[in-house]
């Protein structure tokens, strides 16, 4: 059985209505064995962002990667058709979810809040390369992306990729790395917008999820690709890359009472957007 402890349990349970101030105190620092999370927030300038570190050596810890609905299109150009990752959570068993891989979707301009057109069932393709349980689903047509890679052995790594490789189980992209064999990455934008990122440690024994809120004057102000390399490397990681962001950042965890989810996070839409695939951890009962 999962312990959860029922007083943060009900905490949990309000983290989508408490003011700012007191999503930290309603985050349960171990909702299951294997993850642990916690929110942080600096004043100067105000930020505010999400901490999910993932221990792999767990043999219950499950890493997946999983598409929207169902291929609209067949052999089209289209893979996928657009979901909200909580929804993609609850069908996959997730128990901790994020968005994943840039996306675009058929008709839709970009907009944020009542304007946002991110809607379910919009038929959506990924940017880069996607693998879900060894099937191959999305590859790239031009240059290499950055992915993190889930081995058929189980072993993760963050690596560039066209398309996955026989060897690979999962895999999702994202648009640019941020810390290559412990060394940040310059970028010349220093623009700070609401962010998810991925990195591992040296070993690859440690997945860091990073959710950062933005967008919102004078609560949080997101992050430009500098400072979320700052924040990877004090927390260990040693090759890290950025996943889509700006409306679609999110992060959510199962609360295990009755199988919801609740957002950790406050997306600028004002409620989660669908997006053509998502990134899940899941923990299973039993190690085999």
């Amino acid at each position: 059985m999962r312990r959860f402890e029922s007083s943060i349990l009900a905490l949990l349970a309000l983290a989508g209505s408490v003011p700012c101030g007191a999503v930290a105190e309603a985050l349960p620092e171990h909702p299951f064995a294997g993850i642990t999370c916690r929110a942080e927030t600096r004043a100067d300038p105000p930020m505010r962002w999400f901490v999910a570190e993932i221990d792999l050596k767990n043999p219950r810890v499950r890493v997946r990667v999983a598409p929207g609905g169902p291929d609209p299109d067949g052999a089209g150009p289209w893979q996928t058709t657009l979901m909200r990752p909580t929804a993609i959570a609850a069908r996959e068993g997730f128990d901790l979810v994020v968005n994943g891989d840039f996306f675009d979707g058929r008709g839709i301009k970009d907009a944020e809040g009542t304007n946002s057109a991110y809607r379910t069932a919009i038929w959506g393709s990924v940017l880069g390369p996607a693998m879900t349980d060894g099937r191959t689903w999305a590859t790239c047509a031009t240059n290499e992306r950055p992915c993190l890679v889930v081995h058929k052995n189980r072993k993760v790594t963050i690596e560039m990729l066209q398309r996955p490789k026989e060897e690979d189980w999962e895999v999702i992209a994202g648009n640019t790395m941020l810390l290559r064999d412990g060394f940040v990455v310059p970028h010349q934008s220093k623009t700070r917008h609401p962010r998810t990122v991925v990195g591992l440690d040296q070993k690859g024994r440690r997945l860091v999820i990073l959710v950062v809120d933005g967008r919102k004057p004078g609560v949080a102000v997101g992050m430009n690709y500098d400072e979320l390399a700052a924040e990877l490397q004090r927390l260990g990681c040693y090759q890290a890359l950025n996943l889509d962001g700006g409306g679609s950042s999110v992060m959510a965890l199962r609360n295990p009472a009755d199988g919801t989810f609740r957002l950790l996070n406050e997306p600028t839409d004002g409620r989660e957007r669908a997006v053509g695939n998502a990134l899940g951890v899941s923990v299973s009962d039993r190690t085999h």
